[in-house]
């Protein structure tokens, strides 16, 4: 797994504290944030993200239900609604939408788990070593 992807994962099983995914997140060139997002919505496809995962996603993020990644979130299909969220240009708008992009993650992720994982399964991610706070 790439650097990315770790990140995502150990935010999205409260591995690592989302302040620190949001220092390296803001550390990233503005390039670098787009393809961030864009992978992490990508995450959230596979992980069978449904429009149903929103609200609890919204208030896992900490979001207002009238920021505009929440509004998204909320409006409509949700492999659309990502996309959208992925490519909001102001910093201010991207940080939140990091934010809500880990959470769907995270909320699509453990229904996953649930349901099609609980007897083990292949996905290297739902292997991640001990916590990973004190790593960076």
């Amino acid at each position: 797994m790439n650097e990315s992807t770790v990140m995502f994962n150990e935010l999205a099983q409260e591995r690592r504290p989302m302040a620190q995914g949001l220092d390296w997140f803001e550390g990233l060139g503005v390039e670098e944030q787009f393809a961030a997002l864009r992978l992490l919505s990508h995450y959230c496809v596979q992980a069978r993200a449904t429009s149903d995962d929103g609200p609890e996603s919204i208030r896992r993020a900490g979001l207002r239900p009238t920021h505009t990644p929440a509004v998204l979130i909320t409006g409509g299909r949700i492999n659309e609604q990502l996309g959208k969220i992925a490519s909001l240009t102001p910093l201010d708008e991207r940080r939140k939408a990091f934010r809500l992009l880990i959470s769907v993650l995270a909320v699509a992720d453990e229904r996953r788990r649930r349901l099609f994982c609980s007897d083990g399964c292949g996905h290297e991610w739902h292997r991640l070593g001990p916590a990973a706070a004190d790593a960076c």
